[in-house]
């Protein structure tokens, strides 16, 4: 699957642990990643530096965010930050789930459920350690919201190569 875009504003991006973001690939040059991610056809690429230490992707429509890390020239981490436009035909999958949509207690059990040890901490910071994938929501941006007025879904994720 990867990465799709159809004819208007839908965007899936496919978390692939251990081995990037649709397209992308840990590993890769930072021009691998910025030809990569052209073919998208949708993010604006905030750096021109030819040996950066981020790419920050800007998809303007939803306001999605991605940043892409590099170690030594190459790929390492993906951040994704949930859009902000609640309306945004975006979707974040990992493992078939929708990240950013399915509300963080539920995503919770249902990776749980799928054999994936999840480990939280204080920090608000839930970890999927054998697929190094740190999941949050602690955004200052006023998010959908619980009936506790805890935020109702994750709005952050990141996948590297090691953590």
């Amino acid at each position: 699957m990867g990465i799709e875009k159809s004819e208007g504003p839908n965007v899936e991006l496919e978390l692939l642990p251990l081995v990037g973001v649709g397209p992308l690939r840990f590993g890769m040059s930072a021009q691998e990643a910025r030809d990569a991610v052209q073919a998208w056809g949708l993010p604006r690429v905030a750096s021109s530096d030819p040996e950066p230490g981020q790419i920050l992707l800007k998809h303007d429509a939803s306001g999605l965010n991605v940043m892409l890390g590099f170690t030594m020239g190459a790929l390492s981490g993906v951040e994704l930050f949930r859009f902000l436009d609640e309306d945004a035909d975006v979707r974040v999958l990992l493992d078939g789930l929708d990240v950013f949509r399915t509300p963080s207690v539920d995503l919770f059990e249902l990776f749980a459920e799928r054999g994936h040890e999840i480990t939280e901490n204080d920090l608000g910071f839930d970890e999927l350690a054998e697929l190094k994938v740190v999941l949050a929501n602690q955004s200052s941006y006023e998010y959908p919201v619980d009936e506790d007025g805890d935020p109702l879904y994750y709005d952050y994720v990141r996948l590297a190569d090691q953590i």
